[in-house]
């Protein structure tokens, strides 16, 4: 290994995908976006020569300074995980209402049965792989979502309230659903009711103790903390507080070498160990600190996304084609299935506020793509469409923001009114 070489690919990296991830935003677009493609074009700039040739990384044949950065990309992807389950907590999980939860119930049952049936009708792929498609159809990216509320200042209509809510239950059932497929897949021999049932056991078993943690163990840690340093003072000495950045890291990895122990995925882990924290990570000051962490690593991540990503397969047109039956697939199973699953649990939610929460609960974002990156890792799904899964979250992802402003717009004219009071 030669660290000249790794500190040269890293910095090349780094500076590529903040650019990219500029330029995208400049355009009123994810970052995120940018950054997958500066992978894609490393990737084929020249057959691959850039890559190579420069920066030494060879993603055929992995060599020294591509399993680095593969580290420093599953560490970015840890980490973001961790970030959003910080902001999933528990009293919102458990009391987000009938209607959240049949949104987010049948967001998930209508997509997986979607992807899982289209993969298993064509023939050319394994059940394993049909299952990571469904899987990926699942994911819910709500941080676009939330964007678009927030700057709307729209976070207090009732539309809002049911998705947030529902993403929450969202990402847990996605998580289970992943860990799985990820299990079903690593099992030995073909697919059977036991192996099912284990790993069914084992998912809903991990995620419960984890919300057991977060809801009676975290709460006495907080309180140790505060009745130790009240004695600190009470005795005056000069009071001192433990890292409470350090302890969320050391569960963080903990509870994701738990998680690849247990034959599920690390980012599994990750997740409920951020919502172990939830919480508190406002008072510990835990989202700007590991956000400044995650910004550092994710880059590699969504690059080494691109990576992945071989144009010549994209020119193909089946592959073109099944790609654009993916992305129509991906949008019309969240919209109606979020939306009529509110509609089902509050039936004062009209038309208007189902087409609302249904296009809002459309975005797959960076959630589709890791678990994507997750079944090409694991050799069950293949390049092609690991390819499709990818444009399927960059085209949901585009899609689905200016629709939603425009819906909010259209419900919520009064908002956009300008009257004498905003007059200066």
């Amino acid at each position: 290994m030669d660290m000249m070489e790794i500190l040269f690919a890293m910095a090349v990296i780094l500076a590529l995908a903040r650019l990219g991830s500029i330029i995208f935003a400049k355009l009123g677009l994810p970052g995120l976006i940018g950054e997958i493609l500066v992978g894609v074009l490393i990737a084929n700039i020249a057959g691959g020569a850039f890559m190579t040739d420069i920066l030494n990384i060879d993603v055929a044949a992995p060599n020294d300074n591509y399993e680095v950065l593969h580290v420093l990309a599953e560490l970015g992807v840890m980490f973001l995980l961790f970030s959003v389950g910080l902001e999933t907590k528990v009293k919102d999980l458990l009391g987000s209402g009938k209607s959240a939860f049949l949104c987010a119930l049948l967001g998930v049952i209508l997509p997986f049965l979607a992807g899982f049936a289209l993969i298993v009708a064509l023939g050319d792929y394994g059940t394993n792989a049909a299952m990571f498609m469904g899987a990926a159809m699942v994911a819910t990216s709500v941080g676009i979502t939330a964007r678009i509320i927030k700057d709307m200042k729209l976070m207090d209509a009732k539309e809002s309230r049911i998705i947030i809510a529902a993403a929450v239950i969202d990402d847990v059932l996605g998580m289970v659903v992943l860990a799985i497929v990820q299990g079903l897949a690593t099992s030995e021999g073909d697919l059977n009711i036991m192996d099912l049932a284990i790993i069914i056991i084992k998912a809903v078993a991990f995620v419960l103790v984890a919300i057991g943690i977060a809801k009676w163990i975290v709460p006495r840690i907080h309180d140790f903390f505060d009745e130790r340093n009240r004695k600190i003072v009470a005795s005056g000495k000069v009071p001192y507080s433990i890292n409470k950045l350090v302890l969320a890291i050391i569960v963080c990895l903990f509870m994701s070498y738990l998680a690849e122990y247990m034959g599920l995925a690390a980012i599994i882990g990750a997740f409920l160990a951020g919502m172990m924290f939830a919480n508190y990570a406002w008072e510990w000051e835990l989202e700007h600190k590991i956000e400044a962490i995650t910004s550092f690593l994710i880059s590699f991540f969504f690059v080494n996304v691109g990576l992945q990503v071989d144009l010549s397969t994209m020119t193909e047109m089946s592959v073109l084609l099944l790609a654009g039956i993916v992305i129509v697939l991906a949008l019309l199973t969240k919209y109606i299935g979020c939306g009529i699953g509110a509609r089902i649990g509050d039936k004062t939610v009209d038309k208007s506020s189902m087409n609302i929460i249904g296009v809002g609960m459309m975005p797959r974002g960076e959630v589709g793509i890791i678990i994507a990156a997750i079944g090409l890792a694991s050799g069950v799904m293949s390049s092609d469409l690991y390819g499709v899964v990818v444009l399927m979250s960059v085209a949901t992802t585009i899609i689905a923001p200016p629709i939603l402003s425009s819906l909010f717009k259209k419900k919520y004219k009064e908002e956009y009114t300008i009257v004498p009071e905003d007059n200066l």
